[in-house]
């Protein structure tokens, strides 16, 4: 399991998650809820608690790495994301494919360079730090919202996995999965500091 890390850029920090931060965690998720729909986010402390608890307990069992992500500019927490899915290919060694997912935002901090600009760390680190091979990103088919931002980060559609998981409004829900290999990063990450220089 890779070890904590504060990525930091000029707009967003992304650093570890610890039980200290639910009460910032529960203020940034009550914001504004109506863009919520598709979207797991703990409503109240006792909620958030959960969450928060539940996320630790994954990142001790090795299936996680959780960020609480904070404006640089003050260190305003507006909301959370992780590495999830962490696959060595049982070869035990370095990690081959992650996963980014599990990211909400403030409604303030929505649309703004701050999704941008945490993407664009995370897989940075993914491939310049843990050399992996493959990301993921999925969200659910319905939320034409995140698909829109997970293809404008320049992820590739690989298709539909139907009949998934359970959707956040108790539905069953079909999974729109998309990724960014090793030979497809430069482009990415060129395209994603282009965007945000124009910020």
């Amino acid at each position: 399991m890779p070890g904590r890390v504060v990525l930091a850029g000029r707009v967003v920090t992304l650093r570890p998650l610890t039980i200290e931060d639910v009460e910032a965690l529960v203020a940034a998720a009550n914001e504004d809820r109506t863009s919520y729909g598709f979207t797991t986010v703990p409503d109240g402390v006792d909620a958030m608690q959960q969450y928060v608890d539940a996320v630790l307990a994954d990142e001790r069992a090795g299936c996680a790495l959780p960020f609480v992500t904070t404006l640089t500019d003050g260190a305003r927490v507006v909301g959370s994301t992780r590495f999830l899915d962490l696959d060595d290919w049982g070869e035990g060694g370095p990690l081959k494919t992650a996963e980014i997912g599990a990211t909400w935002l403030t409604a303030s901090a929505q649309r703004t360079a701050v999704n941008t600009e945490a993407k664009l760390l995370m897989l940075r680190h993914a491939f310049d730090t843990w050399l992996v091979e493959r990301v993921t990103f999925k969200t659910d088919a319905r939320n034409a919202r995140s698909r829109a931002a997970i293809e404008r980060l320049g992820a590739q559609f690989e298709g539909t996995r139907r009949a998934h998981v359970r959707a956040s409004d108790g539905g069953i829900r079909d999974s729109a999965y998309y990724s960014v290999i090793r030979s497809e990063w430069p482009a990415v990450q060129a395209g994603l500091e282009l965007r945000l220089g124009r910020s």
